[in-house]
């Protein structure tokens, strides 16, 4: 799987590009799933800004692209229809728009509804993140981001990639995004880790690491 980790969605051209080159045609030609279920596990988050974001009425450009087509996967409905039905829309999507939230919860249902286990037999699907959405692909998101409490108890997300995000850094609606919140953030994760702002983003592809930015961001190493 291809992925494009941002903080605040496609919000530059740079971006943009960057999404482009992964799925290898034009946004126009391409079809979306979007995955609204970290917003259900956040407190800041409602129906109506899950709604938002599948219309495309979110500050973060997600589902309002230009797709060829957009639907909608609620993981939290897929363990009840079985997997002889929603694995198809899957495998048929070029990419799948993944909303924030909180990204314990995510990966949770992630797990429990099989998607996790389908990802390694998807290499051209692109996966594009938003906040929480990225922050799953990562190993820890660490106790600063925790807002469901996972049954293991642990900040631990699925690990498809070997650092950890940041994501909103310095944004003028979350004082405590700071550089140097960031900075103890890290501390704690002790591992590989990225701060990155909403005009910033991460490509991942086969392994190879890119920051794709417009604004800022930084880098920790273990």
């Amino acid at each position: 799987m291809k992925l494009l980790l941002t903080s605040g969605g496609v919000t530059n051209t740079s971006i943009r590009d960057a999404l482009v080159d992964l799925l290898g045609k034009p946004i126009a030609d391409s079809s979306a799933l979007c995955i609204p279920t970290a917003e259900y596990g956040h407190p800041m988050c409602t129906p109506a800004s899950a709604w938002r974001f599948i219309a495309g009425q979110t500050p973060a450009p997600m589902c309002d692209l230009g797709w060829k087509s957009v639907g909608v996967l609620e993981l939290t409905a897929l363990p009840s229809i079985g997997k002889d039905r929603w694995v198809p829309w899957v495998r048929e999507a070029d990419v799948l728009l993944v909303d924030g939230g909180d990204a314990t919860y995510l990966c949770h249902w992630m797990r429990q509804s099989g998607l996790t286990d389908l990802l390694p037999s998807l290499p051209e699907t692109v996966w594009v993140g938003v906040s929480a959405g990225s922050m799953v692909m990562t190993p820890r998101i660490g106790d600063y981001f925790v807002e469901w409490t996972p049954p293991t108890g642990s900040d631990r997300t699925l690990g498809a990639v070997d650092f950890s995000i940041f994501p909103h850094l310095e944004h003028e609606l979350m004082p405590g995004n700071t550089m140097a919140d960031a900075e103890r953030w890290a501390a704690d994760i002790a591992g590989p880790a990225y701060a990155i702002d909403d005009q910033t983003a991460i490509k991942v592809t086969d392994g190879t690491v890119e920051v794709v930015s417009e604004g800022h961001w930084k880098s920790f190493s273990s």
